[in-house]
């Protein structure tokens, strides 16, 4: 089954670890095959990775978009998660955890992606007010 991905101007993705880059229109792009895929918004920088559980995704991302280096990365994944669990008590958070840990085991690292989005999202509901706070208090007044 082919992918097809509608691509605004300039907008960068990546295939198989190669960073390209759409032109200056719209355009679509059909990948006939399996490949690693993700788009400019779904690509974490190394500089970005500064909550536990963007320290999860990381190395999904990395598993998904290095397949030469999965065990590196695999290493990564399950002190992280481990970590991650230890500290949460949400239930909910936890089964999701559980379910991106099976799908990394599977090998199916987009989908361990899409549910890890959510929980960095519901990290970023608890705990954004906590850093926006910091921030604002640590400010020389």
């Amino acid at each position: 089954m082919a992918l097809k991905l509608s691509l605004k101007p300039g907008e960068k993705f990546v295939v198989n670890g190669a960073v390209m880059m759409n032109g200056d229109r719209r355009g679509v792009l059909v990948l006939q095959n399996k490949a690693s895929i993700l788009r400019e918004k779904d690509i974490m920088q190394p500089h970005d990775v500064n909550t536990p559980a963007k320290h999860i995704y990381f190395p999904i991302m990395m598993m998904y978009l290095e397949q030469d280096n999965q065990p590196k990365y695999y290493d990564e994944f399950v002190r992280r998660t481990g970590e991650f669990m230890g500290a949460v008590i949400s239930p909910d958070i936890m089964t999701a955890c559980v379910a991106i840990s099976r799908d990394v085991m599977a090998g199916e690292y987009y989908k361990a992606l899409l549910r890890c989005r959510k929980i960095i999202e519901w990290e970023e509901e608890r705990l954004g007010h906590v850093a926006q706070g910091v921030s604002e208090s640590s400010e020389p007044g």
